[in-house]
């Protein structure tokens, strides 16, 4: 099959969830032969149109990532592509209304993978939701804010992230922290109700790591600092997904705090590598979706809460490996995509 991905934006332009959630699907159909074009704006140097890297082809739509100057330039593109479906994601916006006018025209169905969508108008996400032949959503939450874009029911498909398994299987333990939250440290991270939950447990012994990097980074340290917590709790920076599993591994309990999560990745290699954890419940996040119903996951709704859930986690036996989590292995997830190409594909009535 032959598939052109939408995205003005790459992992070359800047790492994003929604970038690295792009870049893993390209490689893993370019990988199982299917044909993949990337239509982006541009990132490598030189004045050449079109840049093969990594065996994956990519074309230039725009020089610079502008939204307006992408949409109108995309139709053109797309009509040189030759795509039996056409994959964009949901930001910008414009983009995927841009695609579906060319796939329209092409007889050429349009999959929209949806991540979140807070840095456009709400009115080019309706927009989106409505033209999509078909919406995939990472979680139940995000499938619920894409209905409420107006689009329907039966055509938003859930396909969650996914992780690599072998590397929990094969990972050393690194034990320097009982106690992790792991995340990118923005406004959205509330990494505060983690050190806040930690503040109260300062009479019993334990040892924390906050693994990520970003703006809100320095906030937090001083945070930690304020909370007089700050010799036992480690900044470890950004880590590599091996590295992020050894630490998880070596541990006992993962919090996720986040207050916006579409899906809460991070929060799932915790769980595959049998730490206990404990979701804040958040209402702009899905995290919750991944430990409702397991026995070693628990919701809070408070620091005073979190510490508590922290505190019962020492009845649990401490494991670094769960295969109840299994399913999410990028081979068995990431194949869904390949189900929905052919399902909308054969809906335009080309199977």
């Amino acid at each position: 099959m032959r598939v052109a991905f939408v995205s003005m934006l790459t992992t070359h332009h800047e790492e994003t969830p929604v970038t690295r959630r792009t870049r893993r699907i390209v490689r893993y159909l370019s990988e199982r032969g299917h044909e993949v074009v990337v239509l982006c704006a541009k990132w490598w140097g030189g004045d050449v149109h079109e840049f093969e890297h990594e065996g994956i082809t990519y074309r230039r739509v725009t020089d610079e990532p502008a939204a307006r100057g992408f949409a109108s330039k995309l139709p053109f593109a797309l009509r040189k592509v030759g795509a039996d479906v056409i994959h964009a994601t949901n930001t910008p916006p414009g983009q995927v209304a841009a695609a579906k006018t060319a796939g329209r025209f092409l007889r050429t169905p349009v999959v929209v993978d949806w991540w979140d969508d807070v840095d456009y108008a709400p009115s080019g996400y309706r927009r989106a939701a409505k033209r999509a032949d078909l919406v995939v959503a990472p979680s139940q939450t995000v499938k619920t804010r894409v209905r409420e874009h107006g689009a329907s029911e039966s055509d938003i498909e859930v396909v969650p992230e996914c992780i690599d398994t072998s590397l929990v299987r094969d990972a050393d333990s690194d034990e320097r922290a009982q106690l992790v939250y792991a995340r990118h440290l923005d406004e959205h991270a509330n990494v505060e109700s983690f050190l806040l939950s930690l503040a109260e447990l300062r009479d019993r012994d334990w040892s924390a790591a906050v693994v990520g990097d970003g703006p809100e980074r320095e906030r937090a340290e001083r945070t930690a600092r304020d909370l007089r917590i700050d010799d036992r709790v480690t900044f470890l920076g950004a880590l590599s997904d091996a590295e992020l599993v050894s630490v998880l591994k070596g541990a006992h309990v993962f919090v996720q705090t986040a207050e916006r999560e579409p899906f809460a990745r991070n929060l799932l290699w915790a769980l595959a590598c049998g730490c206990v954890s404990v979701v804040e419940y958040q209402v702009g996040s899905s995290a919750h979706e991944l430990v409702e119903g397991r026995e070693r996951g628990s919701l809070a709704t408070s620091p005073q809460e979190i510490a508590e859930r922290i505190a019962a986690a020492g009845a649990f036996d401490h494991w670094t490996d769960d295969e109840a989590y299994r399913e999410y292995d990028c081979e068995n997830v990431l194949d869904r995509y390949v189900d929905c190409y052919e399902r909308v594909v054969a809906n335009y009535g080309l199977f």
